[in-house]
C-alpha cells in the first residue's frame, strides 16, 4: 500500500484582509481552487481600481490544478476569476447563479467563449483528479445559490463553510443544511475552515425576512415620497424584498447602475428575482410619476465615487435629481475600511435636503455572515480535528480560534495563518513550516501588476507635495540658450508666487551653470545637481518636499 502524501491547504487570500479569497487544497501532483476574489482598494492605494490575489503560485504549477470550485457569487469570491482564467486553462464549477454572474464577468473581459464553466446543484458531488471528492452543501448567506464545500482527500476530509449564516426563515430555498454539516462530523472531519467575518458579534444574525418587515414598515410611513434605495446589486434578496415592497404599495420601478441592471437580467433570466409584469420602468421614464409612485433601487451603498448614488448626491446624474421630499434608504453596513466614504456621501446627501435612513437608526439591513452563536453550533456539528479560520482580519482569526478553544478544540490544532502560509497535515499532525510566494496585484484600469510599490510612492509623493518641472536648453558646447522655464502643479499658485519663481529661475541657472562648467556639459550631472540644490531650497522655503522633475534638453 503506498504511503500517503502530505496534505496541503495554502491560502493566497483572505486571511488578514477583507476580500480576495482564494485557496488552495493540494495533495501528490494535484490541485483544487476554492474561490477567485478582489479585494477593493484603501485609501492608500491611489488610482488602484481593485486588487486581487498573486496567482504566481498557481501557474508556477498550472498543470496541477484539476478545477476552481466556487462557493457563491459575490466579488470577493468571483471577482478575480477573469484575471485567473487569462492564466490558467482549468474549469470553473459553481450554482447557477454563481456560473450565470461569472459568465457576466467573463463577457465583459471577452473570454467567456474560451472558458469552460460547468454548473453543479447544492448536494451533488464531483470528483475532481484522482484525490479530490467535491461535495456542495447547501449554506444560508446574502447571496442566492451559496454553498460551503466537503472536501473528500486520501488523507481526510476538508470542510469549508464558506460565507454563510443560519437562517431559520430565508428569503428562497431552504434552510442551511445543517444535517449533512452533523453527518459530515459524525463521520470524521480532518479539518475545517470557516467565515470569521462576524465573530466578534455575539448571539445570532437576524434573518433576512426581517428587512422586509422593515422595508413595508418604512414605505407605510412615506407614502408621498420618492424612494431610492441603495444595496449590493448581488444581494438579490435584498432586492426581491425590495420589489415585494413596491408592489404591495403600488410603486413602479426603476434600476440604476450598471451593475444593478446586469445582475438583475441574470437573476430574472434564472428565476431568482420575481417581478411582475408592468413592475419595471426606465430610469428615463420616473419623470412621468408621481414621488409617491416611485421606488429607484441603485447602486453605490459603499460611497463609490463613481457609482449612481454618488452621482445623484453630486448632481451628475442624467436622469435622477434629489431633491426634498426624496427617501435616500441604504440597506447595507460599510465594508470594512469603507466608512468614511459611506459618511461621507450620507453627509452630502442630507445637504441636498433629502431624508436618509441608514443602519444606525433603522434596521434595514442585515448581516449575511454568522454570529458568534452560529460559528460555535458549526464547530459543534463538524467537530473537526483541526481548525483553520479564514475569511476576515487578524483580530477576527484570533477571536474566532479562541472561539474554537471554547467548543472543546485543542490549541494546538488550531491555526491563524497568512496568505502564503502552507498547513501541512499528515499521519504524524499539522504544521506551518513553509511559505508560498502571495501577495495582492493591483489593477489599475487595463494595467495588472505595473503599478507597484514606486509607482505608489510617486502618486502619493505627487498628491502630498505636487510636482515642479525644470525645463532647460542647452547647445552641444554645454551653454544655456533657453530657460530655465519653471513649471509648477499641486505646488504653489505660480500667479500668486512670482517672487518664489524667480528665486528658483536664479538657483537653476546659477547651479547649472556651474555644473556645465565642470562637468563639460554632462546632463545627467546637471539634472541632479539641479534637482538636489531646488529640493533643499524649497524645503527651506516652504517646509514642502514637491516631486521636481529636470528635462535638459539639447538644442
Amino acid at each position: 500500500m503506498a504511503k500517503k502524501q502530505k496534505l496541503k491547504i495554502i491560502p493566497l487570500g483572505g486571511l488578514n484582509e477583507i476580500g480576495k479569497n482564494l485557496t488552495v487544497i493540494e495533495y501528490a501532483d494535484e490541485m483544487i481552487v476554492i474561490d477567485s476574489g478582489l479585494a477593493f482598494p484603501d485609501d492608500e492605494l491611489l488610482g488602484v481600481d481593485i486588487v486581487i490575489p498573486d496567482i504566481s503560485y498557481l501557474v508556477k504549477n498550472a498543470d496541477k490544478i484539476k478545477g476552481i470550485v466556487l462557493t457563491h457569487g459575490h466579488e470577493d469570491h468571483i471577482g478575480a476569476l477573469p484575471y485567473v482564467l487569462k492564466s490558467l486553462n482549468v474549469p470553473v464549477y459553481g450554482t447557477r447563479l454563481t456560473i450565470g454572474l461569472v459568465e457576466l464577468k467573463l463577457k465583459e473581459h471577452g473570454i467567456l467563449n474560451d472558458s469552460n464553466l460547468i454548473t453543479i446543484k447544492a448536494g451533488s458531488i464531483i470528483k475532481l483528479g484522482e484525490n479530490f471528492k467535491v461535495e456542495f452543501i447547501r449554506v444560508n448567506h446574502s447571496i442566492a445559490d451559496s454553498v460551503g464545500l466537503a472536501v473528500t482527500t486520501p488523507v481526510g476530509t476538508v470542510v469549508h463553510t464558506g460565507d454563510f449564516k443560519i437562517d431559520a426563515t430565508p428569503i428562497e430555498s431552504e434552510m442551511i443544511d445543517l444535517v449533512r454539516f452533523g453527518e459530515l462530523g459524525k463521520r470524521g472531519v480532518l479539518l475545517m475552515m470557516s467565515d470569521s467575518t462576524n465573530v466578534e458579534r455575539r448571539g445570532f444574525t437576524m434573518s433576512e425576512s426581517t428587512v422586509g418587515e422593515r422595508f413595508d414598515e418604512i414605505f407605510t410611513n412615506h407614502p408621498f415620497h420618492r424612494i431610492i434605495v441603495a444595496t449590493f446589486s448581488s444581494n438579490i434578496h435584498r432586492v426581491q424584498q425590495i420589489i415585494n415592497a413596491a408592489v404591495k404599495h403600488g410603486r413602479k420601478i426603476a434600476i440604476s447602475g450598471r451593475s444593478m441592471k446586469n445582475v438583475m437580467d441574470v437573476s430574472i433570466e434564472l428565476g431568482y428575482v420575481h417581478i411582475p409584469e408592468g413592475t419595471f420602468i426606465e430610469l428615463e421614464d420616473i419623470k412621468n410619476y408621481k414621488p409617491g409612485q416611485l421606488v429607484i433601487i441603485t447602486t453605490g451603498s459603499q460611497g463609490e465615487p463613481m457609482s449612481a448614488l454618488t452621482r445623484m448626491a453630486n448632481s451628475d446624474h442624467k436622469s435622477v435629481d434629489l431633491h426634498r421630499g426624496d427617501l435616500v434608504i441604504f440597506s447595507s453596513s460599510p465594508i470594512p475600511g469603507n466608512e468614511k466614504a459611506v459618511f461621507n456621501l450620507i453627509n452630502d446627501l442630507f445637504k441636498k435636503k433629502v431624508d436618509v435612513i441608514y443602519e444606525s437608526l433603522s434596521e434595514v439591513h442585515v448581516s449575511g455572515h454568522a454570529c458568534s452563536e452560529e460559528l460555535k453550533i458549526m464547530l459543534r456539528l463538524v467537530k473537526p480535528k483541526y481548525f483553520l479560520p479564514v475569511h476576515g482580519e487578524h483580530r477576527h482569526l484570533v477571536r474566532h480560534a479562541q472561539l474554537g478553544e471554547t467548543v472543546g478544540i485543542e490549541p494546538e490544532n488550531i491555526f491563524v495563518a497568512d496568505i502564503g502560509d502552507v498547513l501541512e497535515i499528515d499521519d504524524k499532525g499539522a504544521r506551518i513550516k513553509e511559505k508560498v510566494s502571495s501577495g495582492r496585484v493591483l489593477v489599475d484600469g487595463y494595467g495588472v501588476g505595473d503599478v507597484g510599490n514606486v509607482v505608489l510612492r510617486d502618486r502619493k509623493h505627487l498628491g502630498e507635495d505636487g510636482i515642479m518641472i525644470v525645463v532647460l536648453g542647452i547647445d552641444d558646447l554645454g551653454n544655456i540658450i533657453s530657460g530655465p522655464d519653471v513649471i509648477s502643479r499641486g505646488f504653489v499658485y505660480v500667479r500668486e508666487s512670482e517672487d518664489l519663481m524667480e528665486e528658483i529661475k536664479d538657483l537653476v541657472l546659477t547651479t547649472a551653470e556651474n555644473c556645465l562648467s565642470k562637468n563639460q556639459g554632462d546632463r545627467n550631472s546637471v539634472k541632479n545637481n539641479v534637482r538636489n540644490r531646488l529640493s533643499d531650497f524649497l524645503y527651506e522655503k516652504t517646509r514642502r518636499k514637491p516631486m521636481i522633475l529636470p528635462i535638459v534638453i539639447e538644442v
